[in-house]
């Protein structure tokens, strides 16, 4: 489906937690793939509402609003199916679960207008239009374009409603498992950094920032490979920043195998090709039905042939979840 937005269209996007606290015309930039100065003219002109009501171009957002354009020159989008594999772990009429892969990324943007989960949804479900937003149809949450696992979205408007909320509200479980060029002298940690844009690299995301956003991640060691100084943590992230676990661990001296861009990812490191990140598991309440769901996804090839390759593993002493996850 090609969907070219001529002026008389509204374009709706809803607030995901990674957005929140972001300035309006930055964040709506990134949303709508148009300039920011060009979100500036629409801010200006009165074009961008959020509840009914004109904004600033500083307007800070919050969780679950709803950003509404009208823009004053078209924009093309296109959207299109294509069929793209997809492993999906549950399926109903209200959601769809998939184990998604490394290398993919979740919906389109500047640079990346097709080959993303959304063009690959829209194959496989059919029509998702303007459920949560023009160019991100049936999305709730993301996974860096590096990192696999557990991903759910939307189907209609109120399943994408009850998701967005729980993300909100952060009753969504979500464990990662992931494997560090480090020696954690502890069995657990916690890191609560705000984490903002990288004063001097914009691509980038920072404990240093000066308009950081309050960020906390959990972590626990599972396993330690003592030949190849390298240990494998499950992760438990409180809040759901762009970049979070890779920022944290990386601040914390816990360098992902494998990130170029947070780490110190090279010769055999890089060779894996993104972090050593995996979304390992995701729990949540239906929003139809109200019973709580759990899904897990195994570890990819790529990863299991990291493992093979560390040599001799010692286990972590037992600490029960319910004691890191506090």
């Amino acid at each position: 489906m090609s969907d070219v937005i001529p002026d008389s269209r509204t374009l709706e996007f809803v607030v995901e937690e990674d957005s929140a606290g972001s300035r309006i015309d930055t964040a709506l930039a990134e949303l709508s793939g148009a300039s920011r100065a060009q979100v500036r003219r629409w801010i200006d002109v009165g074009d961008v509402r959020v509840a009914g009501a004109r904004v600033r171009a500083s307007r800070r957002l919050a969780v679950g609003e709803v950003i509404e354009a009208t823009p004053t020159a078209p924009i093309e989008m296109h959207l299109s199916p294509e069929p793209i594999p997809l492993v999906v772990l549950y399926e109903d009429t209200d959601l769809i679960v998939i184990d998604k892969a490394a290398g993919i990324v979740v919906h389109p943007a500047p640079g990346h207008p097709g080959g993303t989960l959304v063009n690959a949804l829209l194959h496989h479900c059919g029509d998702l239009a303007g459920i949560g937003g023009v160019l991100r149809p049936g999305i709730v949450h993301r996974l860096d374009r590096g990192t696999s696992g557990v991903l759910v979205a939307a189907k209609n408007d109120a399943a994408h409603q009850g998701l967005a909320q729980q993300f909100a509200e952060h009753t969504i479980d979500r464990i990662y498992r992931a494997f560090v060029r480090a020696r954690p002298g502890a069995d657990s940690g916690r890191i609560d950094r705000p984490i903002g844009r990288h004063p001097r690299d914009r691509k980038r995301m920072s404990v240093e920032s000066r308009s950081g956003r309050p960020s906390i991640t959990q972590w626990r060691v599972i396993r330690r490979y003592p030949e190849s100084s390298t240990s494998e943590l499950q992760i438990r992230p409180e809040t759901g920043r762009t970049h979070q676990i890779r920022v944290h661990l990386a601040a914390a001296g816990l360098p992902l195998v494998g990130d170029t861009v947070y780490g110190r990812a090279r010769g055999r490191d890089a060779l894996l090709g993104r972090p050593a990140l995996h979304a390992e598991h995701l729990g949540f309440e239906h929003p139809g039905s109200g019973e709580r769901l759990h899904f897990n996804a195994p570890l990819p090839e790529d990863l299991l042939e990291l493992v093979a390759g560390l040599g001799p593993a010692e286990e972590a002493p037992p600490l029960p979840i319910e004691t890191w996850k506090k």
